[in-house]
């Protein structure tokens, strides 16, 4: 069985309190009530002040792996990453800057360069049936002997 990870966060702020991680082979699933009683961090709050994400298995496993940081921000309620800026030297500390995962926003870079091309064929479709139509035109009037 495979189970994805449960984030759960502080309403208010979004800070991660507890990463369950992803398991999985002989695992069971548990339950919010149980998370809140196997972890300090959610043992020490009210369930009222505490969100959850729970996360597929395998989802974001790629920014879980580049990240230097994530949260969940308060007002979307979606999970946003902190990447290493590879410009900065990595001995000063960074100030996280949190942002949708890189892999959606490739995924929407795609899709959007996919409808381009789409958008790109259609026009270039359209401007030759223009030209064999302003040839077939021309060849009429010389026909015609117009021209």
């Amino acid at each position: 069985m495979d189970i994805g990870r449960k984030i759960y966060y502080d309403k208010a702020t979004g800070t991660v309190l507890v990463d369950t991680g992803e398991r999985s082979g002989l695992v069971v699933e548990t339950t919010q009530e149980q998370d809140f009683e196997a972890y300090k961090a959610l043992a020490e709050r009210t369930p009222e002040s505490v969100g959850v994400l729970e996360l597929e298995y395998g989802e974001y496993r790629e920014d879980f792996g580049r990240t230097n940081g994530y949260w969940v921000n308060p007002k979307t309620l979606e999970i946003e990453f902190s990447y290493p800026d590879p410009n900065v030297d990595p001995v000063q500390p960074q100030e996280p800057v949190f942002q949708k995962p890189l892999t959606e926003r490739i995924k929407n870079v795609e899709s959007e360069s996919a409808g381009m091309a789409l958008e790109l064929a259609t026009t270039q479709y359209r401007l030759d049936q223009a030209e064999q139509e302003q040839a077939n035109l021309l060849l009429s009037l010389v026909e015609g002997g117009v021209l």
